[in-house]
């Protein structure tokens, strides 16, 4: 664990932070370098990259709030002393999203072209931040008696002196072929749209599984799911879906390309 990477003068840099802003700029680098390859107007990935990270972070904000309910009502003024840390990344993938949707409409952008072209970065970007929550500690996993395990000795998050599955380091891995998969994808898809639903249902089925062995149980549940696992499920499901539509459309389009009217079927 690294907390502070590094200081200048009485200026600390903070190892989560830091990954956090590096994710970040890897994500917008490679969405903006991918959007002129692909002829679309790069001009907006700023802007859309700017809607999404603060749309992305309120939302996360605002989830991991919610699933901390208890400690808002009790003492409201947890919602001050919390604003710094504590955020549930499903809320921001779903803040991000819908900021991004809303951009797309009033610029009048393809939203569905530009959401395969931002999900890649996203994993990207999550790759580098679960390196930010191994240097501070926090998203630990369960104690372990494994061969494979990490032990923090001065953390604020996760348990001291204690081995512990490391889920950070497995959480990235993962983000990073993540990643790289819908690359490949985004390079052979045949409709839009496509690359956007595979991120729905790849991370979702990752983070189901990541989730039991996850060790900050605080987050909440939802009955015998975790927070997380019980968005996964609906995440996932919009994926399938949004596939399904996709499938439908380029079969519906088929059809009527070769004259043939659905209405008689």
């Amino acid at each position: 664990m690294k907390e502070v990477l590094f200081s200048i003068g009485p200026f600390e840099v903070y190892g989560y932070g830091f990954m956090i802003a590096v994710g970040v700029l890897a994500a917008y680098f490679t969405a903006e370098y991918r959007a002129k390859k692909q002829g679309l107007p790069y001009e907006h990935v700023f802007s859309v990259m700017i809607w999404c990270v603060a749309g992305g972070f309120a939302a996360s904000k605002i989830l991991f709030w919610f699933t901390e309910w208890k400690s808002v009502i009790s003492d409201p003024g947890f919602l001050l002393d919390t604003l710094g840390d504590g955020f549930v990344v499903y809320g921001g993938i779903l803040g991000g999203i819908l900021t991004g949707y809303l951009y797309g409409r009033i610029k009048k952008l393809d939203f569905m072209k530009f959401f395969d072209l931002i999900m890649p970065s996203v994993a990207l970007a999550q790759g580098f931040g679960r390196i930010g929550c191994l240097l501070a500690g926090c998203c630990y996993g369960k104690e372990t008696e494994g061969y494979f395990s990490i032990t923090f000795q001065n953390s604020g998050f996760a348990p001291n002196h204690v081995p512990l599955v490391p889920v950070q380091i497995y959480s990235s891995i993962l983000d990073f072929l993540h990643f790289a998969v819908l690359i490949l994808i985004a390079k052979k898809k045949k409709a839009d749209g496509q690359v956007a639903a595979c991120y729905l249902i790849f991370y979702s089925i990752g983070r189901f599984v990541l989730e039991f062995f996850r060790g900050d149980t605080e987050r909440g549940s939802v009955g015998i799911l975790s927070t997380s696992q019980f968005i996964g499920i609906f995440a996932c499901a919009a994926g399938i879906l949004i596939l399904f539509r996709i499938s439908s459309g380029r079969h519906r389009a088929y059809f009527q390309d070769d004259g043939i009217d659905l209405k008689d079927k």
